[in-house]
């Protein structure tokens, strides 16, 4: 890295990574809110209902994946980002100014375009700036800043509760009619932050050299890393193969890019349906369950929250040491056992801190693996001229799945209880665990024009059979 500038490369990736944060910030900042917002709405008793106020978003993630997807092959990167950024602030500004449940939603489905652009671009973005020996590095980074975000809604939903509960932990009418507001609208912060900062940032120099403006990505790579680097990056990009089948979805078609798909989807679906969204969107019912109280549960979503924030530390160091593969079998293997373990103290009704621990644990286990390590595995392994399509295919199956999963849990849960859940989660795991060892390559230490080569042809995304 000697001869790389930092500050530059950090500074582009930093404001980059801020979709990340608003990301993880939208997200979450439901699962404190909820605690106001349903008796205000008149939600409680109908979990469908329930499950609609926390997966609408999901809906507008999967038309923003979409939206994302040709639309920044075509576009641009940069212009991107800065229509997410968009949709972030209205979206802020109008779930907390609402009073009917319609409009709530309406807002909650425009910062899931928000977070559908942002899931899709910003690592994306990042990966295409990024030498290819730290690439995973500064990719997980949008993964830290969307934990960060978590944790700040958690912060700021535990802080404005505070606020506006009595000492005894009591749900006020003053709380009901105000404290989800002031939770949403704390967004608008960093949502207008990262409006003004998008302008800021240069275009994804691959995208601009593949779309015939090599002066402007020379000019980027050149800022970045020198001239030389700048030579070696342009030199890669010229020994692709021509597009083919267009810079379309017609190209997502050819066998050697449907069998990387592929990959790409059933990683995105697995980083969903291991099942932690839960923890995180439906804290209040899990912590209920496990015989806390309300003041207790948010407490607690801040402590999971600091957790998942410490393992993303850990996946930043070891992602490029220890590689992309071996952290998503070991993350798969402990998220399989912590739901064996946490299903049967539901089942016998272990309830306190036990039980707080198994949820802390987990969120560790996937903080350090699937969580970053799939956003990275998707920036990489797609060709750079339909990467913005594939990446919209996949982090659509991504959404899809997340809006299942957030839906279907208060229908789960009611069904099978906590336990039954829990386990349903655990039998996931092993299969992804499956899944990741007999189809997963591993990806490090590669620029992402080698991985093109090797991956987009039939046959050569199999990594025991790589080894033969």
């Amino acid at each position: 890295m000697e001869k790389v500038n930092r500050y530059y490369l950090w500074l582009i990736t930093f404001v980059s990574a801020m979709g990340g944060l608003l990301f993880g910030y939208d997200w979450v900042v439901i699962g404190g809110a909820k605690i106001f917002y349903e008796p205000f709405f008149g939600l409680e008793g109908l979990p469908a209902m329930r499950g609609w106020a926390v997966s609408s978003a999901v809906t507008g993630c999967l038309a923003g994946a979409l939206m994302a997807g040709v639309w920044s092959d075509r576009y641009g990167r940069k212009k991107m980002l800065i229509l997410a950024s968009i949709f972030f602030t209205v979206s802020a500004w109008g779930t907390g100014a609402v009073d009917g449940f319609t409009w709530f939603i309406f807002y909650r489905i425009l910062g899931g375009l928000g977070i559908g652009i942002a899931s899709n671009i910003s690592p994306v973005y990042i990966a295409e700036v990024s030498p290819a020996r730290v690439r995973g590095r500064f990719v997980s980074l949008n993964q830290l800043t969307i934990v960060l975000g978590i944790l700040a809604a958690q912060l700021a939903n535990w802080m404005i509760g505070l606020r506006f509960m009595p000492a005894d932990g009591a749900i006020t009418e003053v709380a009901v009619g105000t404290a989800w507001r002031w939770m949403f609208w704390a967004e608008l912060v960093p949502a207008g932050l990262f409006f003004i900062l998008a302008f800021v940032i240069p275009e994804s120099p691959r995208w601009l050299a593949v779309n015939g403006r090599e002066a402007a990505a020379r000019k980027v790579f050149a800022r970045i890393g020198g001239a030389t680097f700048a030579e070696g990056e342009l030199g890669e990009i010229r020994r692709l193969p021509p597009a083919r089948g267009g810079n379309d979805w017609r190209a997502l078609l050819h066998p050697g890019v449907r069998s990387v798909l592929v990959i790409g989807i059933v990683l995105a679906v697995f980083q969903q349906w291991c099942g932690i969204n839960v923890i995180f969107n439906y804290a209040q019912e899990i912590f209920s369950a496990a015989g806390y109280a309300v003041s207790d549960v948010l407490m607690n979503i801040v402590v999971t929250g600091v957790t998942n924030v410490v393992f993303t530390f850990v996946a930043i160091y070891t992602v490029d040491r220890w590689g992309r593969r071996s952290l998503m079998l070991g993350g798969s293997l402990a998220l399989a056992a912590i739901y064996a373990v946490l299903g049967a103290c539901y089942f016998l009704g272990v309830s306190g801190w036990p039980m707080l621990l198994l949820a802390v644990l987990a969120i560790a286990a996937y903080a350090m693996s699937l969580a970053p390590v799939v956003w990275v595995v998707l920036s990489e392994i797609f060709p750079v001229r339909i990467r913005g399509a594939a990446m919209a295919v996949s982090t659509f199956f991504l959404w899809a799945a997340c809006f299942l999963l957030t839906y279907s849990f208060p229908l789960l849960n009611d069904w099978l209880k906590a336990a039954g859940t829990f386990w349903i989660y655990g039998a996931i795991c092993l299969a992804g665990y499956v899944f990741v060892l007999l189809r997963l390559p591993e990806t490090g230490g590669k620029s992402l024009e080698e991985l093109e080569r090797e991956l987009s042809r039939p046959g050569m995304n199999h990594p025991l059979q790589n080894k033969l």
